[in-house]
């Protein structure tokens, strides 16, 4: 099987929107383990090998241990995430998969009650920043460890 090769850098032809999307990014407030749990989730969901192959290895550097950074992909079957975490990756998945999901009532209220309304602000602003960096990479196919 053939590897896509990647279509365009869009840091190159496309500088002000990147930089505006990397400020963005750089504007969330949420402690940066969560961060990177739901960066590394959405990626996986989104199929965006770029940014899996990333937040994997920004995990590891940051500390995160090998089984959960492996875990993430199996979050409901680990023992190894905590009810604030579990509520912020079934949130990432439900916000990930909006046009399935319409984000349940069940799974806000989860996420609610883990974390203030200010908190669950940030969280929500993280997961659709990561969204739009996943759609990002996938279209223009950039590559892992670029």
């Amino acid at each position: 099987m053939r590897t896509a090769v990647q279509r365009m850098s869009l840091a190159d032809h496309a500088p002000r929107q990147f930089a505006a999307m990397f400020r963005f990014q750089q504007s969330i407030r949420l402690e940066r383990g969560l961060g990177d749990l739901i960066s590394l989730r959405a990626s996986q969901v989104n199929d965006c090998a770029f940014c899996v192959d990333m937040h994997s290895q920004d995990m590891r550097a940051a500390g995160e241990s090998d089984e959960r950074i492996h875990g993430v992909a199996l979050w409901r079957e680990s023992p190894l995430f905590n009810e604030r975490e579990r509520a912020a990756l079934e949130l990432c998945e439900a916000v990930t998969l909006v046009a399935e999901t319409h984000v349940p009532d069940a799974v806000w209220e989860r996420a609610l009650a883990s974390f203030d309304e200010d908190e669950l602000a940030q969280l929500v602003f993280a997961i659709a920043a990561i969204n739009a960096w996943n759609r990002l990479n996938v279209a223009t196919r950039r590559e892992p460890g670029d």
